[in-house]
């Protein structure tokens, strides 16, 4: 196929070059962003007199019948072809005549490609946060389902506290929701258009950059244009959201882990989201948990690559910038099949609360609680806490716990201590005691409960 920038060479490279330079095989998915971007800069170029009439006619008829075609698969994409920009000039030249060429007047495929990509990372963007507001909905339902389940909380992965299963699923659903202000933010910071800027240094002709930006549904036009071509930072920020949420995705994932492993068994994921063993028959595994857990690692690796790439290229455009699409490409394609298994495989999971209880009944979660007592009763707290240790101490010595131990020997480490410690210490009671916001009591994550659903899913 003849190359689009044939002259001042002959076109003619070796077809192992030809091979390294193609980009069609991962820049074909953004054809109909750059149908459409090519249709809006065809109007613009009629609007402006740039082109007659009578040839933006024929340009715009040609595309949509490309794009119609494509849709119906009576054209198919020429794997041969240098890249995605390539394939369509050449499809419409072929179509209408010479009328083809003339779309191209007024831009470069720098300027094209960068608007190709900002409008295909507008509509991922997007797409991405309706998964992620699917997820937290789900989360949301499973909380209010379990807002007095009473799970030990833990710190540096020991029994830490007592608090309820909806509390601490609830946790994830507010770092999504700051996900999703993240991904917002970088779909904002992408909505300016760059065409128009052609190579870098603009054009001669009389071109309406805020007409094309208009139509293309972006705020408007990037100012500079060298700033235009040359920088991928809204791939980089995308792809950072994208990384954080995924670390989110992992660290759930990672708790699902232990909840459905035989030593905790809090919860079991449904048969359709899971796997076997092909040798142990009595095996339950949670893969696509795991899968979650290690492809985050890969979209990283995507943020990592777009960040080498681009740290050391002078301005303006650079060929190093083909680099950027398979990268951001596999990290939102990576992020979104995440997202799409996670809700189902949360919503189908089955909760264990007799299991969680019991959990919580070892490990004297409840020790600050006894503490708190005698600090009603005017004690220090610095000095309950002491104390309280030592009645920690005196329990594992005796194999008791502070709901069993006799009040005779709570009253031997303090007069302060009464009847009412029993309740004190009551797992329940621990739990709908922390009424302060954002605390573990049934009535504040109901409050959160309906905070996230306010903030996000309204």
């Amino acid at each position: 196929m003849e190359k689009l920038w044939a002259g001042r060479t002959t076109g003619g490279n070796a077809a192992l070059a030809d091979e390294f330079n193609r980009s069609i095989a991962f820049d074909a998915r953004m054809i109909e962003e750059d149908i459409t971007g090519s249709m809006a800069h065809a109007t613009m170029l009629g609007a402006t007199g740039i082109l007659p009439q009578a040839s933006v006619d024929a340009i715009l008829d040609g595309l949509s019948g490309i794009l119609s075609d494509l849709k119906c698969g009576l054209l198919k994409i020429d794997p041969l072809a240098e890249d995605v920009h390539s394939f369509v000039e050449f499809e419409l030249t072929r179509r209408i005549g010479d009328d083809g060429k003339k779309l191209h007047t007024a831009r470069s495929r720098n300027d094209q490609v960068a608007l190709d990509l900002r409008l295909c990372l507008k509509k991922e963007a997007a797409e991405t946060v309706l998964l992620t507001k699917a997820l937290i909905q789900v989360i949301a339902s499973i909380a209010e389902a379990h807002t007095e389940t009473v799970m030990p909380g833990y710190t540096h992965l020991q029994r830490a506290q007592p608090v309820t299963f909806g509390h601490w699923i609830l946790a994830y659903a507010f770092m999504l929701e700051r996900d999703i202000r993240r991904l917002d933010n970088a779909a904002d910071n992408m909505n300016l258009s760059p065409l128009g800027a052609c190579a870098f240094a603009g054009t001669t002709y009389p071109i309406d950059r805020g007409m094309t930006a208009r139509s293309l549904g972006f705020a408007g036009a990037l100012p500079n244009s060298v700033d235009a071509v040359a920088d991928r930072d809204f791939c980089l920020e995308f792809a950072s959201a994208l990384s954080i949420l995924m670390m989110h995705l992992s660290r759930f994932s990672e708790e699902i882990l232990l909840w459905t492993s035989w030593e905790f068994r809090f919860v079991e994921l449904a048969d359709e989201f899971s796997t076997g063993s092909s040798i142990m028959p009595q095996k339950k595994n949670s893969d696509m948990a795991e899968l979650v857990r290690g492809k985050t690692g890969r979209v990283y690796g995507d943020l990592v690559s777009l960040l080498t790439m681009m740290k050391g290229l002078p301005l303006a455009y650079n060929k190093d910038l083909q680099e950027d699409k398979e990268a951001i490409f596999d990290a939102f394609d990576t992020a979104k099949q995440c997202l799409s298994v996670f809700a189902p495989m949360l919503s189908t999971m089955k909760v264990h609360p007799e299991q969680m209880r019991s959990a919580a009944a070892e490990g004297f979660i409840n020790a600050t609680d006894a503490a708190d007592y005698l600090v009603k009763k005017g004690m220090p707290f610095r000095t309950a806490y002491k104390l309280t240790g030592q009645l920690v101490a005196l329990c594992i010595a005796n194999r008791r716990t502070l709901e069993t131990l006799p009040i005779a020997e709570y009253r031997e480490l303090s007069e302060l201590f009464d009847e009412d410690i029993y309740e004190a210490v009551n797992l329940e009671t621990c739990v709908k005691a922390r009424i302060s916001e954002g605390g573990t009591s049934p009535e504040s994550v109901r409050a959160q409960i309906r905070l996230i659903r306010e903030r996000v899913l309204a």
